[in-house]
């Protein structure tokens, strides 16, 4: 368990790092991308060794576990995936959609996150149906690490096409909708991104066990 909070920590640290006065010293010194491509690995790293720790902790339960939730959770997970790929101006790299005429569209206009909001009600989901002290720590600390989209909000506001943006969409899914500054228009969406996603939901549900040697359900 102490490698894991030790992984955990480290993992942590690489996401809180980016709000520190740090970020632009070394984005002046590398350049942004290569500054990007070292945190993506120092990142990785870091996962990749949370997740080797927590395979190897020990189970100690603190409550019975929801062991569906996750499968009624995660086809919603998968599509927000799936569909937080196309035209996404959150994304890194994407600043300059923020100037389109129309930045908001297609999942977009229901939050401006999906993909930090597919990865919350992934870890979200599991650590309620897990229900043990070592998924406490580790989805947890992945549903700590997706508050981060608030992080991303604070630091894109000093783009001057950010605020436009901001105006029309909302983090939380569906605010904006229900607000009546944006709306859903499902020709936008389409069906092939969903679908899409919904087979890589399927196709990890049928080898969850072989993957990561725990039945879905």
């Amino acid at each position: 368990m102490s490698m894991l909070l030790a992984a955990t920590a480290f993992f942590l640290a690489t996401h809180f790092f980016t709000s520190t006065p740090l970020r632009p010293v070394l984005v002046r010194a590398m350049g942004e991308w290569p500054y990007r491509g070292l945190y993506s690995l120092v990142a990785l790293a870091g996962l990749v060794w949370m997740a080797h720790a927590y395979g190897n902790a020990p189970r100690e339960p603190l409550w019975t576990g929801l062991r569906l939730l996750p499968v009624a959770l995660m086809p919603l997970a998968f599509i927000l995936l799936a569909c937080g790929y196309a035209r996404n101006p959150t994304m890194i790299g994407a600043d300059k959609l923020l100037k389109s005429e129309e930045p908001a569209r297609g999942m977009i206009r229901i939050t401006r996150h999906p993909i930090m909001w597919a990865l919350m009600l992934w870890s979200g989901a599991h650590l309620i149906a897990r229900g043990d002290l070592k998924s406490l720590i580790f989805f947890g600390s992945l549903l700590l690490a997706a508050v981060g989209t608030l992080t991303m909000d604070s630091r894109k506001k000093s783009n001057p096409d950010w605020a436009r943006f901001a105006a029309v969409t909302s983090n939380v899914p569906f605010v904006a909708v229900a607000q009546g500054r944006n709306r859903i228009v499902w020709s936008e969406i389409g069906w092939m991104r969903p679908l899409a996603g919904l087979a890589l939901f399927a196709a990890f549900f049928v080898a969850h066990r072989w993957l990561f040697g725990a039945r879905p359900f």
